[in-house]
């Protein structure tokens, strides 16, 4: 099912390491802002969605699929090509297969499948960036793109699917989203808290939850919305409007502005990155 790529450098592709614009965003701690983007378009895939309805905890306990999956994806960009972490990634998938209830069959390490979870973790960092962080340049996405080809082929599965440039990753990614994403169940579960109220996380008292409940479900409702692409709201049919696009558009710009920056540039990395961002800044 799978064809093994080469971890080696390519000249196709530019490294990861502290020089890398990856490198520099995707452990952002300002990441949260951009919501649950990447899970929910993920699972908007048809495949993917079905595969983790029929062999993922997600619903039984989110929080468990969560802590499990961040860890080697992160060190997969944070870590060497030789830590070997993607093969991990890949290897949680080697079983998750069955059948769509069409009678089709799936495989969640189908190259097209596969690459699909990856490309709304490049897309990830490129909305992040360009929304909460700068405006990006076309010769910083063309990078930030170039690098995560190296990203992907550390996970060892066929690049068969993956474009040769960000010219066509922006052409896949608008056919996928205009022709082949769907409002799958389990996508649409993970966004039915901004219309139902986001349940009260464990570890946190029913007390605490009452003072925190009222602003934190508007915050969360706003954020994971408005971090959403047009068309990914309308199929989910999540709540918009000019009024509240226009108050994202101006939350972001007040993120992007120079002030800002300045100060979040002079925080502590304890403050500013994750602490797998932190391990890999630290050894190189």
């Amino acid at each position: 099912m799978t064809e093994l790529a080469e971890n080696g450098q390519r000249s196709d592709a530019l490294p990861l390491g502290p020089d890398s614009l990856v490198w520099k965003y995707f452990g952002d701690n300002r990441m949260y802002l951009i919501g649950p983007r990447p899970a929910v378009l993920q699972n908007m895939l048809a495949e993917l969605g079905q595969g983790v309805l029929d062999h993922s905890v997600f619903f039984a306990d989110t929080a468990a699929r969560v802590k499990r999956s961040i860890p080697p994806i992160m060190m997969t960009v944070y870590g060497s090509d030789d830590d070997a972490e993607g093969h991990e990634v890949r290897d949680f998938h080697r079983d998750i297969k069955g059948d769509m209830p069409d009678g089709r069959r799936y495989h969640a390490l189908d190259p097209e499948t596969y690459f699909w979870a990856h490309a709304t973790f490049v897309e990830q960092v490129l909305y992040f960036a360009d929304t909460f962080v700068k405006r990006l340049t076309d010769e910083e996405k063309e990078r930030i793109y170039l690098e995560s080809k190296t990203w992907y082929r550390r996970y060892g599965v066929s690049d068969r699917p993956m474009p040769a440039d960000y010219a066509g990753f922006q052409r896949y990614w608008d056919r996928m989203m205009d022709q082949i994403v769907i409002a799958h169940p389990t996508a649409k579960y993970g966004v039915g808290y901004v219309t139902k109220g986001f349940p009260r996380p464990k570890g946190v008292s029913p007390t605490t939850w009452r003072v925190v409940y009222p602003l934190f479900n508007p915050v969360a409702a706003f954020l994971t919305t408005g971090g959403m692409p047009p068309r990914a709201r309308d199929l989910l049919e999540l709540p918009w409007g000019p009024r509240r696009e226009r108050a994202y558009q101006a939350f972001a710009a007040a993120w992007r502005s120079a002030p800002v920056n300045w100060t979040w540039n002079r925080l502590p990395m304890t403050v500013r990155y994750n602490g797998f961002a932190r391990v890999g800044y630290g050894r190189r």
